[in-house]
């Protein structure tokens, strides 16, 4: 096969990752995004991905179904993440700020309920910046964000769930300049980061772009489920 010159294979990368940022969403029945009536034994906050409507997208929606099933004996509350989801990426700081801050009020106002973060797409790339235990030296912080989340809260978030976050080539592609993605120490032995086989999103060099949207239906969503009931048990 003949090597594509570095340039025409940015473009491709580039035009795939816009593809799926933009393709439009299956809608599911939304969950209630709600956190009335006191403090829940688990709370999933979930930042939705591009082009979404408002709430927890339909990968958010499956997980927070999954895991109600799964826990049948604990009350399990959801939150979206808040940030437009849109094709300009530098505003995903703002789901950013919205979810460290909600995190940190949660803590503060329910210490014995368990966190799950999540997020898919460019939600997934959300809620990895929300783990980050460090800010590079020449970086200055967006607005609305004033650093890492304390040791302490990190510790009440039982698990983390990522879906299709997208990879460094594809975030420099959309947004340069923007941190590495790189899970902070803290929640290492607590996270479980899916990449669908063959999402371009996720794995540089793919371009099957159903594998993008396929995660409500590969086995995905349960096998996060599983995973947090069993952080869960742990925590």
């Amino acid at each position: 096969m003949t090597a594509w010159p570095p340039f025409a294979l940015r473009a491709a990368v580039f035009a795939f990752a816009m593809a799926f940022f933009a393709a439009p969403a299956f809608l599911s029945p939304p969950v209630a995004a709600s956190t009335a009536g006191g403090c829940p034994d688990v709370e999933l906050v979930f930042a939705r991905g591009t082009f979404e409507p408002s709430g927890l997208g339909r990968v958010g929606d499956a997980l927070a179904s999954s895991l109600r099933s799964r826990l049948p004996e604990r009350t399990v509350a959801v939150y979206a993440v808040n940030y437009p989801a849109s094709l300009d990426f530098g505003r995903a700081a703002e789901g950013v700020a919205d979810a460290s801050g909600h995190i940190r009020r949660l803590y503060e106002r329910c210490p014995d309920t368990d966190i799950v973060l999540g997020g898919y797409s460019q939600g997934a790339a959300v809620s990895a910046y929300v783990t980050s235990d460090s800010v590079p030296a020449d970086f200055v912080l967006p607005a609305g964000i004033d650093g890492v989340l304390p040791t302490s809260v990190a510790e009440h978030v039982a698990a983390v769930t990522l879906f299709g976050k997208p990879s460094s080539e594809v975030v420099q592609l959309v947004h340069r300049g923007s941190p590495p993605l790189a899970l902070g120490a803290p929640y290492a032995g607590k996270t479980l980061d899916l990449c669908a086989p063959a999402d371009p999103v996720c794995q540089p060099g793919s371009f099957n772009r159903a594998a993008h949207s396929s995660y409500t239906v590969n086995g995905m969503v349960d096998q996060a489920a599983d995973f947090v009931a069993r952080r869960l048990q742990m925590h």
